[in-house]
């Protein structure tokens, strides 16, 4: 049986994978802030991914169990909405140690653990690798940094036989949507520089997130690059067809693009 490592393993998308992973004879060590109960080849492990002793301490847990761990998927991630001039220091700082931080601090901690052709997932987000949007941008710096990572450790890694592959999903129903309405609105109600962009923003992301995917497909895609052969650097899922049309533009038509769209009149 084959031992697989999947943090944020109790949000939306984690449940999904770990319950994917499991029904097809994988072990799974689930990691998350919020681990819950055991059950069969389920082992919930907590962990602050933002704390190296916590770390050390889920590596310790894991490996009193097996020395061998066939691939790391990185699910876990928090979504932060605010102005660039607004947010606290504290907020955005957390955001990038979540976020970016984080799996850097798995996949180094865990590294001794993983064999010749392991595999490691790192999510991202469709807008990685896209001009960052307002108000949104302090997610996309870290998701923007997490993609860049990722290749940088896949360039590495090969070298050690180690697979590292990105998947950067689009909008996916999980509880990080709810994270992201309760984001936006307090934005709404607490920004004092942008209160009217704000609101017009608000309406932008509600069609932008109206496309959204199950989990489950998120699961699957998952599931398919941990029993590739030789999986693909980059996959994607559900990337929204608008963000991708307004990226190709150049740089001075996205601005007056956004600007005409969320300017106060």
């Amino acid at each position: 049986m084959k031992h697989v490592v999947v943090t944020g393993a109790y949000g939306g998308m984690g449940k999904a994978v770990v319950d994917k992973l499991v029904s097809n004879g994988f072990s799974v060590f689930a990691l998350d802030i919020n681990a819950k109960d055991e059950r069969p080849n389920v082992h919930p492990i907590q962990v602050d991914l933002t704390d190296n002793d916590s770390v050390n301490n889920a590596f310790t847990k894991i490996s009193s169990i097996t020395n061998n761990v066939f691939a790391i998927i990185h699910l876990a991630g928090i979504y932060k909405l605010n102005s660039l001039v607004e947010i606290s220091e504290e907020e955005f700082v957390k955001a990038l140690n979540v976020n970016l931080l984080g799996a850097y601090r798995v996949n180094k901690t865990f590294l001794s653990l993983l064999t010749k052709n392991s595999r490691i997932v790192i999510t991202t987000s469709e807008l990685a690798p896209l001009d960052p949007l307002p108000f949104t941008s302090i997610y996309s710096i870290t998701k923007t940094a997490l993609d860049s990572y990722a290749f940088a450790l896949k360039m590495e890694l090969q070298l050690l036989d180690i697979h590292v592959s990105i998947l950067r999903p689009g909008a996916v129903d999980t509880g990080l949507l709810g994270d992201s309405t309760s984001e936006l609105d307090k934005f709404c109600k607490n920004t004092k520089l942008y209160p009217v962009n704000s609101k017009k923003f608000k309406d932008v992301v509600n069609k932008v997130e109206a496309r959204k995917i199950k989990p489950q497909k998120i699961a699957d895609k998952i599931y398919k690059i941990v029993n590739a052969k030789k999986p693909k650097t980059i996959y994607k899922i559900n990337r929204n067809p608008l963000l991708l049309l307004l990226n190709i533009l150049p740089k001075r038509a996205q601005l007056s693009i956004i600007k005409r769209i969320l300017k106060s009149k």
